[in-house]
Parts: C-alpha cells; sequence; structure tokens
C-alpha cells in the first residue's frame, strides 16, 4: 500500500466518523420515541376495547334478533346457533371479539332466564320476561345468547350479563 493510499484511507474513516451518529443522539432519539409511545399506547388499548364491546353488542343483537325470527316463523325456539345457521337466520356463527372464538356463546334456555330474572329482579331484561303477558312455551330451545367470555366490560358489567 502507498503512503497516498493509506491517507485517502484515513481521510474515508474519518468522514465516516464524523457523518455517523454518538451513542448518545441514539439514546436520546430512543428515549423520545419510548416518551411517545408511553403516552399513544393507553388511549390506543381503550380504543381497540370499545371497538371489541361495540362489537360484541352488536353480535348479541343480531343473534338475538335471529332468534325472534326464528321463533316467529317456526313457532318454537331454535335448539342452538347451529340451526340459526342451518335454516339461513345467520349466515355463520358470529366470532365472540372478546374470547376470539365462535364456540362460547352461552345458549339460554327460556327456565334459565326465568332463573335469572329470580335472582336479580334489577336486570331489565329478565324482569321484562318475568312480567311478560304471553305465556312461556317451555320449550327446550335457546331463548338468548350471552357471550362466555370471562371478566368485565369497560362499564364494570361482567360480559355474561350482557
Amino acid at each position: 500500500m502507498s503512503i497516498r493510499t493509506r491517507a485517502t484511507t484515513r481521510r474515508n474513516w474519518r468522514s465516516a466518523l464524523q457523518r455517523a451518529f454518538t451513542l448518545i443522539e441514539l439514546l436520546v432519539v430512543l428515549a423520545i420515541l419510548a416518551l411517545l409511545l408511553t403516552i399513544a399506547t393507553p388511549p390506543y388499548i381503550q380504543h381497540v376495547e370499545r371497538a371489541r364491546e361495540a362489537t360484541l353488542r352488536s353480535s348479541l343483537k343480531v343473534m338475538r334478533e335471529a332468534i325472534d325470527k326464528f321463533q316467529g316463523d317456526q313457532g318454537r325456539l331454535p335448539q342452538n346457533l347451529d340451526e340459526l345457521v342451518a335454516r339461513e337466520y345467520l349466515k355463520a356463527i358470529p366470532l365472540d371479539p372478546i374470547t376470539e372464538k365462535r364456540d362460547s356463546w352461552l345458549a339460554l334456555t327460556e327456565s334459565d332466564l326465568l332463573a335469572m330474572a329470580a335472582n336479580s329482579p334489577s336486570s331489565p331484561a329478565t324482569s321484562a320476561l318475568a312480567s311478560a303477558n304471553t305465556p312461556l312455551q317451555n320449550s327446550p330451545g335457546m331463548a338468548d345468547v350471552r357471550s362466555g367470555a370471562p371478566g368485565n366490560g369497560m362499564d364494570g358489567t361482567p360480559y355474561q350479563q350482557w
């Protein structure tokens, strides 16, 4: 290697070192990114939870409407969600957004609903069932559907009571 080549190589290294970031600069940038993430992450997580709960409420409403339509058309309650799909009252069993499973739904019979109404008379849906003027059929079919997800929603009520 010639003297001229060595001098050029040293100059290239010096200019490369002057253009590079120092460790302190990298640490400052990482600290700023970490601070921004700690500020932005909690609202994002709450937004995702609200979206899951809205999807759960919507799915429950659709399935309950399908049960009512089935009962009006067939004169009896469906045996399970699969029967609603087979008779095309539902396209498919919806995914429970909390458990992310299709088989976690709880099918409740009329006797289950009456027992729940007796235990908690303050619930508007179950107390309306208990005080309805029409006689109950006492058929073994599915009268209501609830989420089988453990835990509580953001409002504090258990998912299984929605």
